[in-house]
This record gives C-alpha cells, sequence and structure tokens, in this order.
C-alpha cells in the first residue's frame, strides 16, 4: 500500500484576504486531510499580519537578502511542493524570486498558474518560461490558459496538465429567495470589476415589478485601498445616485467565510460577472456561481466562454450595460430558463468539487514521485 504523500504549499494564505489564499487554504485543506502530513510556507506582505498561523512552517516575508533559500528549505520538509504563482506575490521584479526557489528544490514541484497573459512583457514571458522549466508539474485552469501557455510561451507540452478550481459543496444550503429578485457580484472590489456597467444595467431593469435588488459584496482590494482608498466605491455610490437606484443598492464591505458566503450566493437568482478583463482565465467567483447552481451573466472574459458556453449563464459584450440588462431580463423574465441554466450544472458540478479537485493534484504528485530515482520512489512505496 502506498504511504500517504506529504505536501509544502508555496502560496499567500490566510489571515491574508485575496482570492490565492483562499485557494490555497481550501486545497491545502483537502491534500492534507485524514492526517496527511502538509504545510504552508505563505508569503507575506508589509501590510499582511505575520503573527503565527496554524499551519504555517514558515513565512517568506518581504525585505532580506536571498530570502527564497529559507522557504526552499521549509518546503523541502515535504515530499511535493505545490506553488501558486501569481507575478506579484514574491519579491523582485515581476515576482522572480521565486525561479531561484524552484530550481534549488531537490523535491518535484507542481506550479499552479493562477494568471496566463496573452501580452506578456518581454521579461514576464521569458520568466514564465523559465518557471514552467524548473518545475515538475504546470497546472492551469481552464483549457483556455492550457492553450494561451502553448501557443504563446515556450512551454513543454507533457507537463501542462489542466484542474479546475475547486467550489465547496454548496448545494446543501437551501437556497432563500429574497422578495424581489436578487443580484449578486462579490469579490475584492476595485477599477476592472466593470460594476459600473451593472448598476447602469440595473437602471434599465427598473420596470420589471417587483424590480431587482443588486448586492456589491466584498472590501475593497487591498492594494487598491493601499493606493486609492474607497474612491472607487464611493464613484460607484455616487452613480447609483445619479441613476436613480441607490435605494436598490446593498454594499456588503465585508470579507466572508465560507459558510457565510455560501449563504449569500446561494440567496442569488443572478449572479452578475460585469468584469472589464479580456485576458482572465481563471475566476474562482464563477466556479463558485456554477458550483451553487445559480444562473450567471458574464462579460465574454476567457474563463466565461469556456464554461458557460452552452452551460450555466450568458454571455455579454464588455461595457455593454443594454446587453447586460437584456440577460438578465431573461433569466428573470423567460419562462423555464432559470430552471433550464441551473439544470445544466448537474454535470458540471461533481468535478468541480474540492474533493475530485484534490484528487487529481494528489494524482499528479504520485505521478511525479514515481519519476523520481528509484531508492527514493521505492520508499514512498
Amino acid at each position: 500500500m502506498a504511504l500517504a504523500c506529504t505536501y509544502g504549499f508555496l502560496s499567500t494564505h490566510p489571515p491574508t484576504q485575496c482570492g490565492l489564499a483562499t485557494f490555497n487554504s481550501a486545497l491545502a485543506a483537502h491534500l492534507t486531510g485524514g492526517g496527511t502530513r502538509g504545510g504552508i510556507v505563505r508569503v507575506t506582505t508589509d501590510a499582511d499580519d505575520e503573527r503565527p498561523v496554524p499551519g504555517v512552517v514558515h513565512t517568506w516575508a518581504p525585505g532580506g537578502h536571498e530570502s527564497w533559500k529559507a522557504a526552499t528549505s521549509a518546503l523541502e520538509r515535504f515530499d511535493v511542493a505545490v506553488v501558486q504563482h501569481e507575478y506579484g506575490i514574491y519579491p523582485g521584479t515581476d515576482g522572480q524570486d521565486v525561479l531561484p526557489l524552484l530550481r534549488h528544490l531537490t523535491v518535484p514541484s507542481i506550479v499552479v498558474l493562477h494568471t496566463v497573459l496573452t501580452r506578456p512583457t518581454p521579461r514576464q514571458r521569458q520568466l514564465l518560461e523559465q518557471i514552467a522549466d524548473a518545475a515538475g508539474a504546470v497546472v492551469t485552469m481552464t483549457g483556455t490558459a492550457r492553450d494561451r501557455l502553448l501557443t504563446g510561451y515556450h512551454v513543454t507540452s507533457d507537463k501542462v496538465s489542466v484542474i479546475p478550481h475547486g467550489a465547496a459543496d454548496h448545494m446543501r444550503v437551501p437556497a432563500r429567495r429574497h422578495p424581489r429578485p436578487h443580484l449578486l457580484t462579490w469579490g475584492l472590489i476595485g477599477p476592472g470589476k466593470g460594476i459600473e456597467w451593472a448598476l447602469q444595467a440595473l437602471a434599465l431593469l427598473e420596470d420589471l415589478s417587483p424590480s431587482p435588488t443588486y448586492t456589491i459584496a466584498g472590501k475593497t482590494h487591498p492594494k487598491v485601498l493601499e493606493q486609492h482608498g474607497e474612491a472607487y466605491r464611493t464613484r460607484l455610490q455616487r452613480m447609483g445616485v445619479r441613476l436613480g437606484v441607490s435605494a436598490s443598492v446593498r454594499y456588503d464591505p465585508v470579507y466572508r467565510d465560507q459558510a457565510s458566503l455560501i449563504r449569500l450566493i446561494r440567496s442569488a437568482d443572478v449572479v452578475v460577472l460585469p468584469y472589464d478583463s479580456h485576458e482572465q482565465v481563471t475566476s474562482g467567483v464563477l466556479i463558485e456561481a456554477v458550483a451553487a447552481g445559480v444562473p450567471v451573466v458574464a462579460t465574454s472574459f476567457p474563463h466565461a466562454v469556456e464554461l458557460l458556453t452552452g452551460g450555466p449563464g450568458l454571455l455579454v459584450p464588455h461595457e455593454d450595460p443594454a446587453a447586460l440588462a437584456a440577460a438578465v431580463r431573461r433569466i428573470l423574465t423567460e419562462p423555464g430558463l432559470a430552471e433550464d441554466l441551473r439544470n445544466r450544472t448537474h454535470a458540471l458540478v461533481p468535478t468541480l468539487l474540492w474533493p475530485a479537485v484534490a484528487a487529481r493534484y494528489e494524482e499528479l504528485a504520485r505521478g511525479l514521485l514515481s519519476g523520481r530515482p528509484a531508492a527514493v520512489a521505492a520508499a514512498l512505496s
């Protein structure tokens, strides 16, 4: 019988409040459940609370010459290192200090790419190619991201696997309906979320009886808050007043725990993702909405196109409030459409839940270990 594989994780991690930290926390919890040993090497910024956190075996704080070396040593206490990658989270230009760490690891590594840019700078392209070369395996969360990686970068195709972003099992929580149709957008708030288009769409739906309410849930993104304060949220609030919809909009500026978030999502009639980005190949919010069985209206960013085409939602052009309003109106008024969209999630959801996703990572990790020197592989079998 194979012994349990142990995992070291390199990432931002709670109490840091960001999608990457939430993802890493969930993946670590499911890969190390049942007594499997694991540990987090937590990447922090100057603004983070660095007090000890359960499961964290080392903190990679900013500053310090070659601080990647201590992070490397901490990861090598485990059989496999799982490394979350975004350009902005590691020290150095474009987060380049993760590269010597990967090159010096003596245990196999799985690098999870949360962003694959179509128009990277030459330095970003070179760095990602070098990271992929140093990794034992590379994971993208969508086929679109894999195709983009293989056509736009020099990366060995047999290193790349597609494993979806995981989601919690929302269906166990009863749906709680509001007296008025409930639209929902959530996540860290800042320019690029496209919420201004959703507010304009809401104004076009005022003729419905009853007219919808719209919840905008989430704190302002920490980097936006640091540089611009609450200017974006203030602009949205002023726009709501100008459009005459402010009484129908609720701002919920908190970072919710999983149980509270699930209840909120299950209370929605439509999740609205009006993002401005044409680049976004991974959206945890989109996955959570689909897993909750809630119809989605999204702009045509890559992950939405891949997941929603012929699936549990409707796609609209970017920056087009009339199209956004028309799609929401269809879901709220067209007989049978909302139920049809919910039914389309049934085949998708089992593959998106965290236990299934973690099993895919475990399979990948064991494949890497089986390719190690015979003496090491024998010790693990």
